[in-house]
């Protein structure tokens, strides 16, 4: 599986951005995706998850009614849709892929929100 990332940059704290992520290859293993993160410092943590079949999804505490995870089966891709950004939000996101075996990860994509 191979995951590419995009949609990162620059923004003002209040303001919005949306990842994208997509997986190629064997997608049929995939068990859910996610998105995580890790700012400099700082170990990576989870954002939010998607499990592949009933769309369950699973948010950090720290990003709640602000961002929303989707996914679209038909082009093997998930979202972040990331609302009123802070400053505290800046990191490198990364895309997750889980299988019953492995983790796949993406490259990163670096989120930077000025206050």
């Amino acid at each position: 599986v191979q995951l590419v990332e995009s949609g990162g940059g620059l923004v003002q704290a209040g303001g919005s951005l949306r990842l994208s992520c997509a997986a190629s290859g064997s997608t049929f293993s995939i068990l859910y995706m996610g998105w995580y993160r890790q700012a400099p410092g700082k170990q990576r943590e989870l954002v939010a998850t998607i499990t592949s079949g009933g769309g369950t999804t699973n948010y950090a505490d720290s990003v709640k009614g602000r961002f929303t995870i989707s996914r679209d089966n038909a082009k093997n891709t998930i979202a972040l849709q990331m609302n009123s950004l802070k400053p505290e939000d800046t990191a490198v996101y990364y895309c997750r892929a889980r299988t019953s075996v492995v983790n796949y990860w993406g490259q990163g994509t670096q989120v930077t929100v000025s206050s």
